[in-house]
């Protein structure tokens, strides 16, 4: 669902910009210094009105949260989340995942999370699929050692992609599962899962743990002969 612009979003914006990183490639491996006591340091990709976001980081406040959204509307949500919970550990920035080696030095990150990405569902689109090797190889360029991808979801057939796709880019499984709540709530939900669970829609999820591997060579084409 496209989320409708927002009037007023500047003003809102600029009330809570403490929280917003604005040079995000100048932070590139210094990103500790915003919280030097922090034990490590997590990325959630597509934070939307940063439910998740604001919960995770309440609940470990010894943990340095940077949270990426691409569209303000929804990042203004949950910057001002952040803000009434005079949280100091979590901060935004305004971009698309594919800059993150951009902004994230290498083993930079210990953890991403990535929950209820638009499922591209046609198979044309796949390599926009935030579990696509893709994207998969750019975690590794900036995740630690055993670096770990939490990854949720309410769209069976995306999740039965990423369960096949994760393991051929260096990834072990674990937690796998097609119902997470089956037992009552578990975790911290985003603002759509909760609407998912009040409906009785099933949640998949997964930890996937980033583990040695050198990616294939490509094969180059046979020259043509005479």
């Amino acid at each position: 669902m496209r989320m409708r612009k927002k009037k007023n979003l500047i003003p809102r914006m600029e009330r809570c910009e403490a929280y917003q990183i604005k040079d995000p490639y100048d932070r590139k491996g210094h990103w500790r210094e915003l919280m030097p006591e922090a034990r490590e340091l997590r990325v959630e990709l597509g934070c939307g009105k940063g439910r998740f976001t604001a919960e995770t980081a309440k609940a470990e406040p010894d943990v340095l949260f940077i949270a990426i959204e691409k569209v303000p509307d929804a990042m203004v949500v949950a910057m001002e989340r952040a803000a009434r919970e005079n949280l100091r550990n979590v901060w935004f920035v305004d971009a698309d995942v594919n800059q993150l080696p951009e902004f994230f030095e290498s083993g930079e990150v210990s953890r991403i999370y990535i929950n209820f990405c638009d499922p591209w569902p046609k198979s044309n689109q796949a390599k926009r699929r935030l579990t696509h090797g893709n994207f998969l190889t750019l975690y590794r360029k900036v995740l630690v050692p055993e670096g770990q991808i939490h990854f949720k979801s309410d769209n069976e057939k995306l999740f039965a992609f990423s369960v096949e796709e994760i393991p051929q880019f260096g990834f072990t499984l674990s937690e796998v599962t097609d119902d997470l709540h089956a037992d009552g709530p578990k975790g911290v939900m985003t603002d759509y899962e909760a609407k998912f669970y009040e409906l009785g829609t099933p949640i998949h999820r997964l930890v996937a743990t980033m583990q040695p591997w050198e990616e294939p060579k490509q094969e180059k084409n046979d020259e043509k002969q005479p």
